[in-house]
């Protein structure tokens, strides 16, 4: 696993996070392209953290007057670019390394009825799942197929 280094903005916005939610979160990213903040949250804490009928997630972005998203954590790469892309739903994954330049990548086959959705507007749940799955697993690309 890739090493992760959080800055101020990240600490604090962890801290509130946690504090308005009562989850646990082991990363945040902060994405100003897309006025977002991105929050991962430990294993079984997803529910916590967007609360009844999304409560808590509603507290959290009028708090900090940015869209937020939550991806529960998952110790495999599989399971977690899976969290990342819901709620389109995964097919199967297939990570392989380039024979010709070594990189990781990772082959995603969602519901065709879902790709729409595993993309996302303006492209931003592919981004949000490249960005994670290079953080936490050291892959260089997402590729929805």
């Amino acid at each position: 696993m890739a090493s992760i280094k959080l800055g101020g903005d990240e600490i604090r916005f962890i801290s509130i996070f946690e504090t308005l939610t009562g989850s646990s979160v082991r990363d945040c990213i902060i994405d100003p392209d897309k006025n977002r903040i991105v929050f991962v949250v430990n294993e079984g804490n997803i529910g916590l953290a967007i609360g009844k009928k999304g409560a808590n997630i509603r507290r959290v972005k009028n708090f900090l007057k940015k869209n937020i998203d939550v991806v529960e954590y998952a110790s495999t790469p599989e399971e977690f670019l899976k969290n990342a892309l819901a709620p389109a739903r995964v097919k199967n994954i297939t990570i392989t390394n380039s024979k010709k330049d070594g990189r990781k990548i990772a082959f995603v086959v969602v519901d065709s009825r879902d790709r729409g959705i595993a993309i996302g507007k303006n492209g931003r749940n592919i981004a949000k799942a490249r960005i994670l799955a290079k953080r936490h697993f050291d892959i260089d690309d997402v590729i929805i197929n």
